[in-house]
């Protein structure tokens, strides 16, 4: 599969139900790719009408199960296997992502504590094959330099309210990390706190060696919103792409989804093995 994507791509969408993974199998999907959904509730596209005519016409399935559940996630491999013409999945977007709860004895955690790293571990040990391209949809604000470039009227927010979401995003980026080869520094990465990965995590069974996986990339968003694709408007503010920290403040689902594609057809060489940024 080269760079510029003429030919049909066989997708594996973990985490899109919603957000930004399902904005972007709607792009997918009208480019005429082939996606494969792996969704906890099936029904949730029941009234899509978008997703029914992609049902229909055989370039999207769906596959009831959970990502916290390493035989569902092995499932969907086998199921989008299937799906494709090429005998093999040429793309996982993965785009999980926990909403923290709020208690006063607690404050706000997410339950799992480890909910997106868990989902993404029993997915990269069920991975098929290392030549399938990966891209995992993580946060700006969990690095060191990340945090000390946010706007000040963020800091709080991001300390306090999605501080449980982003240890657990901290797992998630550690076991990328592993599995590309990258090089990781507790005091500027990232340290796991505990709960999130065992202290034996790179004994899991399945688990790519170290290095083995090379055709993947991170994408970390600024703080997300609801708010329209810009990058499709005419004169619209174009979101910022880099692997240096761009001190912004948002992006919206939508212009992440649009950055997602753009990569995955057109631009994968100048992108893969590199964590980037995206905001406006």
């Amino acid at each position: 599969m080269t760079d510029s994507c003429t030919n049909s791509m066989n997708i594996l969408i973990i985490g899109g139900s919603r957000n930004i993974g399902y904005y972007s199998a709607i792009r997918f999907l009208d480019a005429e790719h082939t996606v494969t959904f792996l969704l906890r509730k099936a029904s949730v596209f029941d009234l899509d009408a978008r997703i029914q005519t992609a049902l229909n016409s055989g370039k999207a399935q769906l596959v009831q199960g959970d990502a916290l559940v390493k035989e569902d996630v092995q499932r969907a491999w086998t199921s989008a296997i299937a799906h494709g013409k090429s005998g093999s999945v040429d793309l996982l977007l993965f785009t999980v992502g926990g909403e923290p709860s709020f208690s006063l004895t607690k404050g706000f955690a997410l339950s799992p504590p480890n909910l997106v790293t868990q989902c993404l571990l029993n997915t990269i040990t069920t991975l098929p094959d290392l030549q399938t391209r990966i891209i995992v949809i993580t946060s700006v604000g969990l690095t060191r330099s990340s945090r000390a470039e946010l706007p000040a009227p963020l800091k709080p927010l991001y300390a306090w309210v999605l501080h449980p979401a982003h240890r657990d995003k901290i797992g998630v980026e550690r076991l990328i990390a592993h599995c590309a080869g990258w090089e990781w520094n507790d005091n500027e990465d990232g340290k796991i706190h505990p709960g999130i990965l065992a202290d034996d995590w790179k004994d899991t069974s399945g688990l790519p060696s170290q290095g083995s996986v090379q055709e993947v990339m991170v994408i970390r968003p600024g703080l997300l919103t609801d708010g329209d694709c810009l990058a499709d408007t005419p004169g619209g503010q174009k979101y910022r792409v880099s692997e240096d920290e761009l001190g912004g403040w948002t992006v919206s689902r939508r212009d992440v989804a649009h950055f997602v594609v753009d990569v995955a057809m057109g631009r994968w060489s100048e992108f893969y093995k590199r964590r980037v940024n995206i905001m406006y």
